[in-house]
């Protein structure tokens, strides 16, 4: 109890005298491999193809890998938008494809307290991870500039609508305007934050996923 008592006060203490928050643990980035040739770097919004090894820091146990578990297939997975651990959202941003890196990944960026399945609350985790491939994601800022015929940065209800009429078509369904409008309704009653009657580049980023 005493101790507890003490630690709580040292952390008000430091926010006192730094007049903010404790700082967020980091992730610790090793890179194991880099390519010579980099034409590209991931970002926040890409949807990113990897294969990963997990390894308890603790023992250096193999929690799971996606090499030799399950399918064994590499997994896509969007960059900054939590479908996977914080940890991998800070520690995999501006890798090249084929780029291998080392994450130790403290708790509170990984499974927290709780833990999960095979890992102990409290872990720190550590993940051997090669980036395969990197794709526009569908909230990318690239997917928002094709959408943006006229380059003025925000997307008109006629932009929504011929980006559904192509993909309709891409997919291999006849056009249906009808329809069309339906949907553009339903996305700008979702996307159209302000409603100002336009979906800005910072509504498509950040938001809903109707899109």
């Amino acid at each position: 109890m005493l101790l507890s008592s003490i630690c709580t006060l040292l952390s008000s203490l430091f926010m006192f005298v730094t007049g903010g928050k404790l700082p967020e643990p980091e992730v610790k980035i090793e890179v194991i491999h880099k390519p010579f040739m980099c034409h590209r770097k991931s970002k926040y919004g890409d949807m990113l193809l990897v294969h990963y090894d997990g390894f308890l820091e603790s023992n250096g146990t193999m929690f799971h890998s996606s090499r030799s578990h399950g399918d064994k297939n590499p997994v896509w997975f969007t960059l900054g938008t939590q479908e996977v651990l914080k940890g991998w959202d800070k520690g995999m941003q501006n890798m090249c494809t084929g780029e291998r890196r080392k994450l130790t990944v403290p708790p509170s960026l990984a499974y927290g307290k709780e833990g999960k399945g095979k890992i102990p609350p409290g872990s720190t985790l550590i993940f051997d991870i090669e980036l395969m491939d990197i794709q526009n994601g569908p909230r990318s800022h690239d997917s928002f500039r094709g959408m943006d015929l006229n380059d003025d940065w925000k997307l008109s209800r006629q932009e929504v609508k011929e980006y559904l009429k192509k993909e309709f078509e891409k997919h291999g369904y006849s056009p249906n305007d009808t329809h069309h409008e339906v949907m553009v309704d339903d996305i700008f009653k979702n996307e159209d934050e302000d409603k100002d009657g336009f979906i800005s580049v910072r509504e498509f980023t950040y938001q809903h996923d109707e899109l």
